[in-house]
């Protein structure tokens, strides 16, 4: 079946492809749809950044912008068959998001994706814009927050084991132990060493504590768990947290957790928060430390061969 033509941008409106010179004003849109739907800022411009310098991402021919008289009013970007776009608060209801959902579906189909997804706030006009163009749904996802002033108390390490910021020297274990994880219920393709440096340890604004490990004791001391911790707007963010699969089941992941809580309190954080899916299976965990569900997310797929 033929996919319905949509109407143009409305009249004084233009569409050009982005470069990572347009990252700032990207943020400050995503940054007003946040404050509006959540009340906060989660996406930095150091966020932008690290995931538009990949060196796998080609920016002219997945991003697009719609901008009137040079400002920008929407974006929408395909990365490795996900959809991302915003418009601004103020320019909602013109007819922009379906513009830009059309423009990601064709260019996901230009890059030969049999499918293209995309998480949207539950019940939000985004989710049901998507519905209505045939997006089915994948999983639920959640934002999850440790209240400011709530603590996790330190776990205590089993013998053997010890847990510190990560060396240079455990990168490329970091990057393997990380993937590995995400890629056991993720089902995009696996990162390169360097294009996952390019969204950690190469991420602007990087810090040695950024990046923590659980490493056996001693000269050479194998890591066997990873934490990747960012400050954003004064919130503690934890992107990644992962145990090696033979070492789970000691208390690693929760260790963890309540260190990398910590970390970011240290350093400036009065918040600490995470996502996670139907698919991790790891809500649970958050909870039990003290998390609490702050927003529900859609993940919705649609199949770009019908």
């Amino acid at each position: 079946m033929t996919a319905p033509t949509e109407p143009p941008l409305p009249a004084g409106l233009t569409s050009r492809h982005l470069t990572l010179d347009d990252a700032a004003a990207v943020q400050a849109l995503i940054a007003s749809e946040e404050q509006r739907d959540l009340g906060r800022t989660t996406v930095s411009l150091d966020d932008v950044v690290g995931e538009w310098q990949r060196p796998d991402r080609d920016l002219a021919a997945s991003t697009t912008g719609v901008e009137r008289d040079g400002v920008l009013l929407g974006y929408g970007e395909v990365d490795d068959g996900h959809a991302f776009a915003g418009v601004h608060p103020d320019e909602q209801g013109r007819g922009i998001g379906r513009w830009l959902a059309r423009w990601t579906e064709d260019a996901a189909r230009a890059a030969g994706h049999p499918v293209l997804s995309g998480q949207v706030l539950a019940g939000s006009p985004a989710d049901r814009l998507l519905e209505a163009r045939g997006y089915q749904t994948r999983f639920t996802a959640w934002d999850l927050e440790l209240p400011a002033g709530a603590e996790v108390a330190a776990r205590p390490l089993p013998a053997g084991y010890t847990l510190r910021p990560a060396a240079d020297a455990d990168r490329e274990a970091c990057w393997t132990l990380l993937e590995d994880a995400f890629l056991e219920w993720s089902d995009r393709e696996r990162r390169t060493f360097e294009e996952f440096g390019s969204t950690t340890w190469g991420r602007p604004g990087f810090e040695p504590w950024n990046l923590r490990v659980v490493a056996q004791e001693g000269p050479g001391g194998e890591v066997v768990g990873a934490t990747f911790t960012t400050i954003t707007d004064g919130d503690g963010y934890v992107h990644k947290l992962a145990v090696r699969p033979d070492r789970r089941g000691l208390g690693l992941a929760t260790a963890l957790l309540a260190d990398a809580f910590a970390a970011a309190r240290e350093h400036g954080a009065a918040a600490s928060r995470l996502s996670t899916d139907t698919r991790a299976g790891a809500r649970g965990l958050y909870e039990k430390v003290g998390m609490v569900v702050e927003s529900t997310w859609v993940n919705r797929v649609l199949d770009l061969a019908r």
